[in-house]
């Protein structure tokens, strides 16, 4: 499967229409953007069941900025619209696979009763934000 322009227009409907995207955070003046490109590539074509999407970090500063990208490359998973990893740098061809695969053997149903567990114990603490702190 080849890879996917992500801009604001279609971010959402990529995320929501796919069971497991993996979006990569980018720039053409990048030069270790530039090494991990043909990774990501070759990637998205070994798994056609796994939607690969990329980010123009200059094009597109609103999708950056919402997902707080302060270091390029940026690959971020995303697995039945949940964000279940964020890591900045390249990564090797093995660690992508292995990272892929991690993702496609995850319980959802035992991520899903993560997350709520955690935002219980957020509310119960007062704290409304996304965060892990004491607020």
């Amino acid at each position: 499967m080849a890879t996917i322009e992500l801009t604001k227009e279609n971010f959402t409907d990529i995320i929501e229409s796919n069971d497991i995207v993996l979006v990569d955070f980018w720039a053409s003046w990048c030069e270790p953007c530039k090494m991990f490109e043909p990774i990501f590539e070759k990637a998205s074509d070994k798994h056609t069941d796994v939607a690969f999407g990329k980010v123009d970090t200059e094009a597109q500063p609103e999708i950056a900025g919402a997902f707080g990208i302060k270091a390029i490359p940026t690959f971020m998973v995303f697995r039945d619209q949940i964000g279940l990893l964020s890591e900045s740098g390249v990564l090797t061809e093995e660690t992508l696979d292995s990272v892929i695969q991690q993702v496609k053997d995850l319980d959802m149903d035992e991520v899903r009763a993560e997350l709520a567990k955690h935002e219980a114990e957020q509310k119960k603490n007062g704290c409304g934000c996304n965060c892990d702190c004491d607020d």
